[in-house]
């Protein structure tokens, strides 16, 4: 057979003389890759930001900016696909994009446990089979319609594989992010959707793999066969000698002592090593990069350790590359007439209907109610990279033509972006919690059980934290403290998050409770104080988007049965003594739990108490202030203060107030204070000379409880009276306090504000001025709000008599 001569250009040097030497740098391979990866990374991250409202996964924003680099829009210019991503230049940028999915596909297989596969119950099973076989089917089907149109040349059985595998995958890595988003992951819908994803997955790689077996130049059966039993004998060597040496690694790698990097090295060199045999045996590279990330142990720091060695170099630079590596060989423009859109809609319709109807129809059989079935089909029909690496796969292998490509990119693309905004839209679980009792420090009942919801975002937190508790915990035998220390995490794209969210689902609650092998160096201080103290410590963690974490917060208070939620304010102390914005997300959180918590909430202005470490309970020493106005947040100050009288080492001050006869607090002004409804304000009734008779009962009677305390200890507990006639005489009283440990005061008192403006206005007149950086340095505030019940009309829990506890130990 005659060959046609072709002249191969000459391949590219690597690196530039300069422009000074009369060189272009984009006609050599690094300047070349580096402009690339700067423009793919610049260019995705954009259409990020503008899918982020959306509620999409970064995966679609990848596809999409891929998609537009390419030929399909921006590269239709043929000067910007010639200067940017010229044909010369794609073996390196494919090569440099192979080389980072690589190492994705090994964190995609640390995510999978297959010990949780191996948990999957009958009803995850079926609805995964099913989930698979119909839409494998439909996939059969349609590539006998894409063979007799756009696909004559085709070769019949490798077509046949790969439609039905790109029909049939769901994306696990993607379904656990948009659940995670949802917060759906411990609903029973989220389990189901978890378990199902976790074996459709594997199955999807097996079928794969079938498929590239079939699909080499060799079309013999025989050569077919080989293939598959030689991966078969890669699996089972990776197992029984591969994984040994992974484990003894692990072991060698104990909590709190840097992993060795020559163990590191080695596993890395391990991705690479069976990505070579893998591609050499003829079921490409990544199958061998993925069984490593599978069999490798998952217990103990040294998967952690890895993930965190390459998840942001892989998932931020290399994955990106790929996308666009991808979207530069699809044109969309390829799809004209009225066939071929016929054929796009006759994929999407075929996509959607196996999976979606499908799952519904054996979820129903298994009983699930038909909105959680329905919302089950959706899940279940979430596509992503997977997707997109069966594909280009199937186009290389010359399996799919340009069209077919396409045809399957945009039904990806189209599946996996209607899941979030459905689901939203078909399922939204009730959040059920048993009603309970105590919901405010201030209670009849004092020698009860005080539960306190602590959150912090970092360490800085935690020694201001623990010296509060410290000092909260009180002498008395029968009135324990139990405090549930909440860390707040930002959920990201970051396998580490997922693999975290992962232990959420399997513990059952929006957050998971620490298991002893299972450190994290968030909270080992407060483990530490629960062994050494009397108090009851039960660390967690929230793993949340931060526009949402708020319902985690409240969520998990209202389960717990806390008496009073403290959160961080969103500034700290710089060295200079100024309060420094730690970010607007963090104020934004901090106001949705002031609206929405069902309990009382208390905000901590950390100054530094005790120091920047824990204070020993025989050291103790504080001077503490509860600035006293009146109202329903004073008085839950200063219940909390006769709390915190009762410690020893600490000394007791409340001031107490008052105005000249005639007159009230207000001194004249309107009052104006933001509601626990963050989206409208509140005008205090509090004109001269009236009151409201309810509140100052209540004052009254809640004051007169406090003397009778004082009575009984007069040594520790102090009390002053200030006659104040205007706002510059409580400025002036507040500065004397300044030298403070700790002030207690209420969030909404009723009287005037000290400062004219405020950037934090949610912590009301008294609150906002003790908090600015020209109050002091030293003295740490907790601002208290006490839960209303008359203002909690959208909680983000329903009560219901019958609805069980939820245990404070995580689930087998």
């Amino acid at each position: 057979m005659a060959t046609s001569n072709v002249t191969c250009p000459a391949p590219m040097k690597a690196v530039s003389n300069g422009a000074f030497q009369h060189e272009n740098p984009l006609d050599f391979a690094v300047p070349l890759i580096i402009l690339q990866i700067c423009v793919v990374v610049t260019f995705t991250r954009f259409i990020a930001f503008l899918c982020k409202p959306l509620k999409q996964p970064r995966v679609i924003a990848e596809i999409i900016g891929g998609i537009l680099l390419g030929p399909s829009a921006i590269g239709r210019s043929q000067k910007f696909l010639d200067t940017v991503f010229p044909k010369r230049s794609l073996t390196v940028l494919d090569t440099l994009a192979n080389i980072g999915l690589l190492f994705f596909l090994f964190l995609v297989g640390l995510e999978l446990d297959m010990r949780s596969i191996k948990k999957t119950g009958h009803k995850a099973l079926g609805i995964a089979l099913c989930g698979i076989t119909v839409p494998f089917v439909l996939g059969i089907g349609t590539s006998f319609v894409l063979r007799a149109t756009i696909s004559k040349g085709a070769e019949a059985v490798p077509f046949l594989v790969f439609m039905g595998v790109a029909l049939s995958i769901t994306a696990f890595p993607v379904l656990a992010r948009i659940l995670a988003e949802l917060k759906l992951l411990t609903t029973d819908v989220g389990r189901i959707a978890m378990s199902a994803a976790a074996v459709n997955d594997v199955a999807a790689w097996i079928l794969l793999a079938l498929a590239i077996a079939l699909s080499g130049d060799d079309t013999s059966p025989l050569i077919s066969l080989w293939v598959m039993l030689t991966g078969a004998a890669f699996i089972l060597f990776a197992v029984f000698a591969i994984r040994p040496l992974l484990a003894y690694m692990a072991k060698r790698s104990p909590e709190g002592e840097p992993v060795k990097e020559l163990y590191i090295c080695i596993t890395l060199t391990l991705v690479l090593a069976c990505s070579f045999v893998t591609d050499t045996i003829g079921i490409h590279a990544l199958f061998g990069a993925f069984v490593v990330g599978i069999i490798m142990p998952k217990d103990g720091p040294f998967a952690g350790v890895l993930i965190e060695k390459i998840e942001d170099l892989v998932s931020g630079i290399f994955l990106p590359l790929y996308f666009a590596s991808s979207g530069l060989k699809t044109n969309v423009a390829t799809i004209k007439g009225g066939v071929s859109w016929a054929l796009l809609a006759l994929v999407i319709f075929n996509a959607c209907f196996g999976k979606i109807v499908g799952t519904v129809v054996v979820s129903l059989i298994f009983k699930v109610p038909f909105r959680e079935s329905l919302a089950l089909g959706f899940l279940m029909n979430t596509k992503g990279l997977v997707e997109l690496i069966v594909l280009n796969i199937g186009k290389d292998r010359k399996v799919l033509n340009d069209q077919a490509f396409a045809i399957c990119v945009l039904m990806a693309l189209f599946t996996t972006f209607i899941t979030t905004p459905i689901v939203m839209a078909v399922y939204k679980p009730a959040r059920r919690g048993a009603p309970y009792k105590h919901k405010t420090v201030q209670r009849k009942d004092r020698e009860s059980e005080l539960r306190v919801l602590a959150c912090f975002h970092s360490t800085r937190n935690i020694p201001t934290l623990i010296n509060l508790v410290e000092s909260s915990r009180g002498t008395r035998k029968r009135g324990r403290l139990c405090i549930y220390a909440m860390h707040l995490m930002e959920l990201s794209e970051r396998s580490s998050a997922i693999s975290m969210v992962h232990k959420a689902r399997n513990d059952g609650m929006p957050f998971w409770n620490r298991k002893e092998n299972d450190k994290d160096q968030m909270v080992i201080a407060f483990q530490t104080y629960g062994k050494l103290s009397s108090v009851n410590v039960r660390p967690m963690t929230a793993i949340s988007a931060l526009t949402n974490i708020h319902e985690d917060i409240c969520t998990s208070a209202h389960q717990k049965q806390a008496a009073i939620i403290i959160l961080p304010f969103h500034k700290h102390q710089r060295v200079d003594g100024t309060m420094e914005s730690l970010g607007h997300s963090f104020h934004v959180i901090n106001q949705l739990v002031l609206s929405h918590a069902p309990c009382s909430v208390g905000i901590l202005v950390d100054r530094g108490l005790g120091g920047t470490s824990q204070v020993q309970a025989s050291d103790v020493s504080f001077n503490v202030v509860v600035v006293f106005f009146g109202g329903r947040d004073d008085n839950e100050a200063l219940a909390y203060g006769m709390r915190i009288a009762e410690h020893p080492g600490i000394v007791l001050t409340v001031v107490k107030f008052v105005s000249p006869p005639g007159m009230t607090l207000s001194f004249g002004a309107k009052l104006v204070g933001v509601a626990s409804d963050k989206s409208r304000t509140v005008v205090i009734n509090d004109s001269e000379g009236s009151s409201h008779d309810g509140n100052k009962n209540q004052d009254e009677q809640h004051w007169s409880e406090f003397v009778n305390a004082r009575s009984k200890n007069e040594e520790s507990v102090k009390y002053e009276e200030k006659l104040v006639e205007s706002k510059s005489d409580i400025e002036t009283a507040l500065k004397e306090l300044s030298r403070s440990n700790l002030i207690l005061v209420g969030r909404m008192p009723p009287v005037a504000p000290l400062v004219s403006t405020s950037d934090c206005p949610e912590l009301g007149p008294i609150g906002s001025y003790l908090s600015s950086s020209s109050f002091s340095n030293s003295a740490s505030v907790l601002v208290i709000q006490q839960y209303n019940p008359s203002t909690d009309i959208h909680p983000l829990v329903m009560e219901e008599f019958d609805c069980p506890e939820v245990p404070d130990t995580p689930r087998s």
